[in-house]
């Protein structure tokens, strides 16, 4: 294994902010996004619906640039992250091991993971490509940005129709993290077990893994 990339949302960072951030936008509770993040899950759908069911082809983007002038914009620090990243991505570059984030995120939230010097090789996304995921053309840069070949490369992430299938498509090797909402859901789902390769709890699970990918050869 020579490149492993990463997801964002609920695989390193976790999203309580941000959805208590657009619940109180929306002027609704919390618990009313937390319990529409539920039902779209549910459906295997992508996180930005449950805005949408509170407003009704709600433009994302126009929203986000509509918080961020009235400055109530995308936060990120320390805090955000997972306990388990920082010991993981510094363990697997001991490895030798390129490590690449890489998920649907804007400019403004690519800046602030970058902020936070996170062991990584490279910290890119959506927001730098104009493309995003589940799109092939997400996926192909993600080849690029691995810089080895798909089979040599880990795509990890928590949800399945965003990144375990495109990424399976794509002719990488795929990890499910049983993680935030999408991860926990479908964790046992049969196709999710029958795509990934492998199926983690702990991102510090991925450091056997590639030890034992290599000895394999």
């Amino acid at each position: 294994m020579e490149t492993i990339v990463f997801d964002v949302g609920e695989t390193l960072v976790r999203d309580d902010r941000q959805w208590a951030s657009w619940a109180d936008w929306l002027g609704v509770p919390r618990h009313t996004i937390s319990a529409l993040v539920g039902v779209v899950t549910a459906q295997n759908r992508d996180g930005d619906d449950a805005l949408r069911l509170i407003k009704p082809g709600m433009d994302i983007g126009e929203a986000y640039r509509a918080r961020e002038s009235a400055g109530r914009g995308e936060h990120l620090d320390e805090s955000d992250l997972y306990p388990d990243v920082r010991p993981a991505l510094a363990s697997l570059r001991a490895l030798g091991v390129r490590v690449v984030l890489a998920g649907n995120q804007t400019v403004r939230a690519l800046e602030l993971l970058r902020r936070l010097d996170l062991p990584t090789d490279l910290v890119t996304g959506s927001g730098d490509w104009e493309v995003a995921k589940p799109t092939r053309e997400f996926f192909a840069r993600v080849v690029d940005a691995a810089q080895a070949p798909p089979e040599r490369t880990l795509y990890v992430g928590d949800h399945p129709a965003y990144d375990l299938f495109p990424a399976q498509l794509a002719g990488l090797r795929t990890a499910h993290l049983r993680r935030g909402p999408w991860g926990y859901r479908w964790a046992d789902d049969p196709e999710v077990v029958a795509a990934a390769d492998w199926r983690v709890d702990n991102l510090t699970q991925l450091t056997p893994i590639v030890r034992a990918a290599r000895e394999k050869g």
